[in-house]
């Protein structure tokens, strides 16, 4: 969320940075809310202190001999209890504009970081980096499809998982089910052994804790909820793990706060039909290795550096061929201040793939979640960043695409075989 200081002081520069993200406001029904509050503010605090004043008096004047009962200490006591009407009338009004305020700021992203680079879409992000050798088809080699090399070898089943649910799951069997298990593991011991505190979170989640993490109110219709009560299915592990710390006071000397956490999403992925149809890039359920940091703001520009190079490291671990992007401005997530996109490639496919998205949120989700720090400089907001480290599901897809061998069988990396009990997904299993 937006500061509002910010917003009374400065409205001018909000509109400009979320010009950036290509969305054109009028920030002043906004900024004279936040000025009438801060208006109310004073005045409550001036009457508040002039209440304690007139109460001290009546002491003063009763250890100096007035009558209790007296019409000097009445007309003090009177006077005061004319205050505390006129404060308690003034913290309603208060409260009902820090509502009506809050409620229209939640509605508001992130602003860019100024290192982000300018653009409308996609189209305008900025490639950083690339690893590896693509594999591409040889002469006379036909390169099949990660959905197509499943099929095959029976490692998930779609169509009976209509039955159980609806379009857009899958239950992974055998070798499949398997590999999954192994690339959980992987990942999680991985990132342990970097120093991340792993975290097993509840995959239901409450209102609070989705707009803490940004994704409400804005992102209601990609999720699932549950209809008798006050609970999501969690569409990633950020918005458990930002909650972890939600209206807390963390000591300075504890941070960074480095978490990994496994969880099963779940995306109702509205707008995207008829687009990755088949296969396992674009499910409504899907397993994520989620990798998040609260930490101190001098610290998060290398923190975003840092947790952006851990992810990599998983696809460099597993052999995979992948590009780093930076996203433009207007292509950032609404909570995020600057991200990286690592995208592997699919040889079967031809093409690279989002696997992760690496933020830094500054501290947007700290000041809707209320995460503070405590320093010799008094308390203030941390930043936040998160990373997917990665989407399994994705990985399982590179690596069957990758690994596809012309006798029909699936070579897997040595860094997983350990995990998988074999470097080989084989037809005859």
């Amino acid at each position: 969320m937006l500061d509002q200081r910010l917003l009374r002081d400065n409205p001018e520069l909000i509109s400009q940075q979320l010009a950036r993200r290509g969305l054109t406001l009028d920030l002043s029904g906004l900024q004279q809310l936040a000025l009438q509050g801060r208006d109310l503010e004073e005045e409550r605090s001036t009457l508040q202190a002039e209440g304690n004043r007139i109460g001290k008096e009546v002491g003063l004047k009763i250890k100096g001999g007035s009558a209790p009962n007296g019409p000097e200490v009445q007309d003090l006591r009177d006077q005061g209890n004319r205050i505390k009407q006129r404060v308690a009338a003034l913290e309603e009004q208060e409260k009902g504009l820090e509502a009506q305020l809050r409620e229209q700021l939640l509605t508001l992203p992130n602003l860019p970081a100024a290192e982000a680079p300018d653009g409308r879409d996609e189209r305008d992000n900025v490639e950083v980096k690339r690893w590896g050798t693509p594999r591409t088809a040889a002469e006379h080699e036909e390169l099949e499809e990660h959905w197509q090399i499943a099929e095959r070898l029976g490692l998930f089943e779609a169509e009976r998982s209509v039955r159980i649910a609806q379009s857009r799951f899958v239950t992974l069997l055998g070798q499949g089910a398997r590999l999954e298990r192994a690339l959980i593991n992987f990942m999680l011991d991985l990132h342990g052994g970097k120093g991340y505190r792993e975290v097993l979170p509840p995959i239901l989640v409450n209102s609070a804790s989705l707009t803490g993490s940004g994704q409400l109110p804005k992102f209601a219709e990609e999720s699932f909820r549950c209809a008798e009560d006050d609970l999501w299915l969690t569409p990633t592990a950020e918005v458990p793990v930002t909650s972890l710390h939600r209206d807390e006071v963390i000591p300075a000397e504890q941070l960074p706060l480095k978490y990994v956490a496994y969880t099963p999403c779940f995306r109702r992925e509205a707008g995207s039909y008829g687009r990755d149809t088949r296969g396992l890039i674009r499910l409504h359920q899907f397993n994520k290795v989620e990798l998040y940091w609260f930490c101190h703001p001098e610290h998060s520009a290398a923190a975003h550096q840092q947790i952006t190079a851990d992810a990599e490291a998983v696809l460099e671990a597993l052999e995979l061929p992948y590009r780093t992007i930076e996203l433009c401005t207007g292509d950032l997530g609404f909570s995020a201040a600057r991200t990286y996109d690592l995208e592997v490639w699919l040889p079967g496919a031809g093409a690279f793939r989002e696997i992760s998205s690496c933020s830094v949120c500054g501290d947007f989700q700290a000041r809707r979640s209320a995460i503070r720090f405590k320093e010799s400089k008094g308390t203030q907001l941390l930043h936040t960043l998160n990373g997917s480290g990665l989407a399994v599901g994705r990985t399982m897809a590179a690596l069957l695409e990758t690994g596809q061998q012309s006798d029909g069988s699936v070579r897997l990396p040595q860094a997983l075989a350990p995990y998988f009990g074999s470097d080989r997904i084989s037809p005859s299993v």
